[in-house]
């Protein structure tokens, strides 16, 4: 390689999926010869250095004084916001929704001037902001950017699919325009401040009920095509869309060395943020615990709050990625990252959706067949091992999944998001 190009990777402040596929692209460009640089949340500070690339600090709010330095503010998050997860998504606008936008917005404004002593600093030649909010100060950097949505694609609006985060299906439209009109009322101003924030940097607003912009240069999203939705109105030529973004850099892991066997393999994660809840999560333990099913669990940061069964192996955190190639179910919040990892091998998949796009994963699981979206806090023991041998006793479905699998593995899309950024960030 003759040119080696400065690629800046801004992740959604504390959230691993962005980061994890954010992570499957960088490695490959600094296989390419590369420097890449990782703009993180100081609640991140030295992950993304302990994985072998550059960091630059910043931070969404004032640190709080006193703040006691062992307490995860995501554990309390969860404590607090759990209870909401059981109402209907509608309802979930007023007290999830909104308060996750208002923090965000509140983070763009905070930070702005930080991410541009970053520019100074680092001296990008192309930005890649895996962000659901639009921040000024990538959009000020005077060079490209990438925009990358790694939600669910109901984030690129179309009036003839379900609203963004309702879960809704795609064959009742019932309920679209209620929903639709509950998240406008209930945006409305937030928007408001947050383009009037974007106009006083010099960039210009977001459109109608999005906190987002495109990028002129390209867009890129994560979900496979094999589930995707038809649309009135294609995406434009900017728009890429990838399969999969696996991370190859994880640590092996044996499932047979962890819970010797000959049952069928059941992975369980529900996400960074889910698994926090421990009374839903040793629910779900407890109910795996009564099959002759073998069971992998990713636990989280309050492992010792949960207690293992019979023929089950967990930690704290776990090398996903390793891990799913030995499974033959995938038990899932509905993250995005998590389902396109479960499509690119071969996972049928049981989704349990906590929030935001979670729902709507969930319900394209189950009106494409390739899954089953169940109640998150109100399935009975019956109901869930019902499900879970169901799709086990599937043979149809295990083999249109790893044709799926194939087809997608031959299309790697961390080496063609790697090969877009790399194309920007030389031509722009």
């Amino acid at each position: 390689m003759t040119d080696r190009q400065t690629i800046a990777f801004f992740p959604e402040p504390g959230a691993w999926g962005p980061t994890n596929n954010c992570v499957a692209i960088a490695n490959v460009l600094v296989e390419r010869g590369h420097r890449v640089v990782f703009v993180v949340d100081a609640s991140f500070e030295g992950e993304l250095e302990s994985r072998g690339f550059e960091e630059r600090v910043m931070r969404m709010a004032p640190p709080e004084e006193d703040a006691d330095p062992t307490a995860d503010p995501w554990a309390e998050f969860i404590r607090v916001t759990a209870p909401e997860f059981r109402k209907p998504t509608i309802e979930q606008i007023e007290t999830v929704t909104k308060p996750i936008w208002e923090a965000l917005v509140a983070g763009a404004r905070y930070s702005h001037e930080r991410i541009m002593e970053i520019w100074d600093d680092i001296h990008p030649d192309v930005v890649c902001t895996d962000n659901v909010t639009g921040y000024p100060a990538v959009e000020l950097t005077g060079k490209p950017w990438v925009r990358f949505v790694s939600a669910n694609p109901l984030e690129m609006r179309d009036r003839d699919l379900p609203p963004v985060l309702s879960g809704l299906p795609t064959d009742d439209r019932s309920e679209w325009q209620a929903f639709r009109d509950e998240y406008h009322r209930q945006h409305e101003d937030l928007l408001a401040e947050h383009n009037e924030f974007r106009a006083s940097v010099g960039v210009k607003p977001c459109p109608i009920d999005e906190f987002n912009t495109n990028s002129p240069w390209a867009n890129l999203y994560l979900f496979p095509e094999i589930v995707d939705y038809p649309r009135t109105t294609p995406l434009d030529a900017t728009w890429h869309r990838l399969n999969s973004t696996v991370r190859t850099s994880e640590l092996p892991y044996g499932v047979d060395e962890h819970v010797p066997g000959e049952g069928k393999v059941i992975y369980l994660s529900l996400g960074s943020l889910g698994c926090m809840d421990v009374a839903l999560m040793q629910r779900l333990i407890d109910a795996l615990a009564t099959t002759e099913h073998r069971t992998i669990v990713s636990m989280g940061p309050l492992k010792d709050q949960m207690t293992l069964g019979p023929n089950m192996a967990g930690d704290r955190f776990l090398p996903q990625p390793s891990i799913l190639p030995q499974c033959d179910l995938l038990i899932t919040h509905g993250g995005n990252n998590t389902l396109c990892e479960g499509f690119h091998f071969g996972l049928p998949m049981i989704g349990l959706p906590l929030f935001w796009d979670q729902y709507d994963n969930a319900q394209r699981l189950r009106e494409t067949g390739f899954g089953e979206r169940l109640p998150t806090y109100d399935w009975t023991v019956d109901e869930l091992m019902g499900t879970v041998n169901r799709l086990l006793a599937d043979s149809d479905l295990k083999a249109r999944m790893a044709a799926n699998a194939e087809t997608i593995r031959a299309d790697p899309g961390h080496v063609r998001g790697a090969d877009i950024l790399e194309r920007v960030a030389r031509e722009g």
